[in-house]
């Protein structure tokens, strides 16, 4: 049923645990786990670990510092992933709107299902754009399962 799984990650607690349910629900189907982690300046500080964002308020990080960010969130999710069991995991790191990459993404793997955290990091830009995950439940083209 679910053979294919994408899964928004962004550094968050609810993104980590929308990643471990989509990984029981793909034990069940011997799913394909796809992570997609969109790159935001905004938010690398969260994912380098910076003290209360307070690097990330006053300067705003190189590309450098944007792609091993992303790298570090990827690599902690395929981590979790193998953790829960799950063998066959694929990375992609983008950059954009985050909603539009998911949906991107899920549609070049033609996926079966989307998972998101509810909340996860873009919680100002949610109060004025609309989350990420109501973007990606309006707009797929497949099952979508938001994650508290």
């Amino acid at each position: 049923m679910f053979k294919k799984i994408v899964v928004g990650l962004d550094g968050s607690d609810h993104a980590e645990n929308a990643l471990r349910i989509a990984c029981d629900i793909g034990q069940k189907y011997n799913s394909e786990i796809h992570l997609v982690y969109t790159a935001h300046p905004e938010t690398v500080g969260f994912a380098v670990g910076a003290v209360a964002g307070f690097h990330a308020a006053t300067t705003m990080p190189t590309t450098a510092e944007v792609n091993a960010a992303g790298e570090k969130v990827l690599a902690a999710g395929a981590a979790i992933a193998k953790e829960c069991g799950q063998e066959t995991t694929k990375t992609h790191m983008e950059r954009g709107n985050t909603a539009d990459q998911i949906l991107a993404c899920a549609d070049a793997c033609d996926a079966d299902l989307i998972v998101t955290g509810r909340r996860g990091l873009g919680a100002v830009g949610s109060l004025v754009l609309g989350s990420t995950s109501q973007r990606v439940a309006h707009m797929a083209k497949c099952a979508c399962l938001s994650v508290a």
